[in-house]
């Protein structure tokens, strides 16, 4: 990987900084403006949304000044979308942010030219079901002054969903600025499982950032100043709902936290302080079979996880969130609930979830592939050696189910995304890299590994590892229509690592 070049601007050190001083935020829910009809059935109205994407200034420390980020409504993360299953929602997204980008753009990259606006955005649900003219595809972007409208019918179960930009060749820089937020989707089977709700329901997102002494957002370019990209990003001061090390306070009594790895590039292992259990009900897509138990939660890029966390045995202490190496945040445990604690169900779900490879109609396998310089600096990433304004390969049929094989002949993890669907990871098996890509076939040199535990239910987001084929179970179910599938490390999709796919009607 090529050597980072940091702007001249002094960096912060976050250990200067007095830890827990500021709590932490939990971003508003989202007030509907009014019914709007809906689009697919007569008759019928549903929920309205108008979500504005503006500047702001938002203190990320209590002795920081106050920084400039670009946010839907007026936090980082934005105003959180609670959307009823089945009943959807529509939501125009307005932008009103300034003429001129204040992060680095690389003109170099695909779609990012310098004859386009600098300023643009276009906001996909990610794990939404949701049609195609609505799933906010990278080049279908608009500029201040415009709207984005769009459909959610989430016919889905219940997920922790979240949206962000998706604007080609800035997607990064968007969001790195700030340009995301949770959806929830709830249903009545989650309902009647009684899961702690309201204040003892938590969102939180964790996303790295690299900030100046001035607490303004750096983000690091490359020393070729006409090519500042850069392959991947990693800051110094981690951020939980936009706040550098914040505390919350809490009750001895079961919570329910919602977990999502907002971070350009950083994979979290997420602990409680002394690794007591904790207790994983969900990931991506929903609800898993039964509650899985853990000392420590792996998430990758655009990775969720529905937790639940017995503060009981911590009343009138405090605890610390943990990734490796680096505190979160801290839980202040007060000395007594103030009402009966939940239980944690035995089980989710009445029947166990389908994984049954012959339901398969097709197998595809697809490569990950990287492109070094002269010294092994990373040119950019592809799929399947394919730029992504090649004539589109992969068009399943709506209704079939595919399994995908995907082959990493990179030295980098990446999470792989698609759009529209939901799949079940199947297994994950090593092969020799080298005699791939001499002579296309596979020669095994180890046996396939089965998903982990907490990786055993619906996904929409998979952690493909080097040297190893991935492969996933795809049901293409909702809508026929132009999608992409794509890295989630956001500097990779934005150099390429992305292509569209395309739903055939059945």
């Amino acid at each position: 990987m090529p050597m980072h070049h940091m702007p001249a601007t002094p960096q912060l050190d976050p250990s200067t900084l007095a830890p827990f001083v500021d709590s932490l935020p939990i971003p508003p829910v989202a007030k509907p403006i009014g019914m709007h009809p809906h689009p697919e059935q007569h008759g019928r109205t549903l929920p309205h949304y108008r979500i504005v994407q503006r500047e702001v200034r938002i203190k990320v420390h209590r002795d920081l000044p106050p920084a400039r980020m670009w946010v839907y409504g007026d936090s980082f993360p934005g105003p959180t979308l609670e959307i009823e299953s089945g009943h959807g929602a529509t939501v125009d997204w307005v932008n009103q942010l300034p003429a001129r980008h204040f992060l680095p753009i690389d003109h170099t990259l695909m779609g990012a030219d310098k004859s386009l606006p600098e300023v643009r955005s276009v906001t996909h649900l990610h794990g939404g079901r949701t049609p195609a003219k609505s799933d906010g595809y990278p080049e279908e972007w608009i500029t201040p002054g415009q709207t984005q409208s769009c459909f959610y019918p989430s016919n889905q179960e219940s997920a922790l969903l979240f949206y962000h930009d998706h604007t080609m060749g800035i997607n990064r820089l968007n969001i790195y600025a700030g340009m995301t937020g949770f959806a929830i989707v709830r249903d009545a089977h989650e309902a009647s499982l009684a899961l702690p709700g309201g204040p003892y329901e938590i969102p939180l997102l964790f996303a790295d950032r690299l900030l100046g002494k001035d607490g303004q957002l750096v983000y690091p370019v490359a020393p070729d100043g006409d090519n500042p990209w850069v392959p991947e990003v990693f800051g110094n001061s981690i951020l939980v709902n936009g706040k550098l090390l914040p505390y919350h306070e809490v009750e001895p009594r079961l919570y329910r936290l919602r977990l999502f790895n907002g971070s350009n590039g950083r994979f979290y292992r997420i602990a409680l302080e002394g690794k007591p259990t904790l207790h994983v009900i969900g990931n991506d897509q929903g609800l898993l079979a039964a509650p899985v138990e853990t000392k420590r939660i792996p998430l990758a890029p655009a990775e969720r996880a529905d937790v639940l966390v017995d503060f009981s045995d911590f009343a009138g202490k405090n605890v610390k969130l943990v990734s490796d190496s680096f505190d979160l945040m801290q839980f202040r445990v007060g000395a007594k609930a103030s009402t009966p604690s939940h239980a944690i169900p035995k089980t989710l779900r009445d029947r166990p979830l389908p994984l049954d490879e012959k339901t398969a109609i097709r197998t595809r396998r697809l490569t990950l592939d990287e492109t070094l310089d002269d010294i092994q600096n990373s040119m950019g990433m592809l799929l399947n050696k394919t730029p992504w304004h090649a004539p589109i390969t992969e068009k399943p049929v709506l209704n079939t189910t595919e399994i995908w094989e995907l082959v990493n002949l990179t030295e980098d993890s990446h999470p792989i995304h698609l759009h529209l669907v939901r799949f079940r990871v199947l297994d994950r098996r090593p092969l020799d890299t080298y005699g791939f890509q001499m002579t296309g076939e596979a020669r095994f040199t180890g046996p396939a590994m089965p998903p982990e535990p907490l990786e055993s239910g619906w996904k929409d987001t998979v952690r493909t590892d080097p040297g190893t084929i991935t492969r996933i179970l795809v049901p293409f179910e909702g809508y026929a229509g132009r999608y992409v599938w794509h890295c989630h490390i956001l500097e990779h999709e934005d150099n390429e690592m992305m292509r569209p796919y395309e739903v055939l009607p059945g």
